[in-house]
């Protein structure tokens, strides 16, 4: 159902219904989440996938059309940054250890400590939420602080691009 919903929202030139389909997919995801008994990634899927993603589309889509622009040409630029972010981010991952290496640096000290020791230290049978609320903590709360952060940058762009409509329809331009 997740890939139908994918190719469909590919295919697709409504962005309310694009929209809609992006929200539906996160939600699926936090079902299978909840199956793989990742509760807590299932629940931040959720809220950040299905929720506030969902809820900016949607009041994006307030300020402008619901339907894709039938524009053929590619904007060169924009193509050519993406390009060289993905360049640099595949450059990043590059020294990484192989999947599940049991050399990689993640399971020679901390992981061990985290399997033997959470439930006495801690308290929670669960070794994920343990580690996602006292051992990352403040890692935790940084991520949420820039989830907040972007909603914020987006909320006040898309004020900023009603300020500037309704200023040029008072003025008679047509934008």
């Amino acid at each position: 159902m997740m890939a139908m919903g994918a190719m469909a929202a590919l295919a697709l030139r409504n962005l309310f219904a694009v929209a809609m389909l992006s929200g539906t997919y996160s939600l699926l995801a936090a079902a299978l989440y909840v199956v793989l008994d990742a509760v807590d990634v299932a629940f931040t899927e959720a809220a950040v996938g299905a929720g506030i993603s969902t809820v900016l589309l949607l009041g994006t889509l307030v300020l402008t059309d619901h339907h894709e622009k039938p524009n053929g040409r590619i904007h060169l630029p924009a193509l050519l940054i993406v390009l060289a972010v993905g360049g640099l981010l595949f450059y990043g991952t590059l020294d990484m250890p192989a999947f599940g290496d049991p050399q990689a640096p993640i399971h020679q000290h901390v992981a061990d400590h985290y399997i033997e020791e959470s439930r006495e230290e801690v308290g929670p049978p669960n070794i994920v939420t343990s580690v996602l609320a006292s051992y990352r903590g403040y890692d935790t709360l940084g991520e949420t602080t820039v989830i907040f952060t972007a909603a914020i940058g987006v909320l006040a762009l898309i004020g900023r691009v009603r300020r500037i409509r309704t200023r040029d329809a008072r003025s008679g331009d047509d934008p």
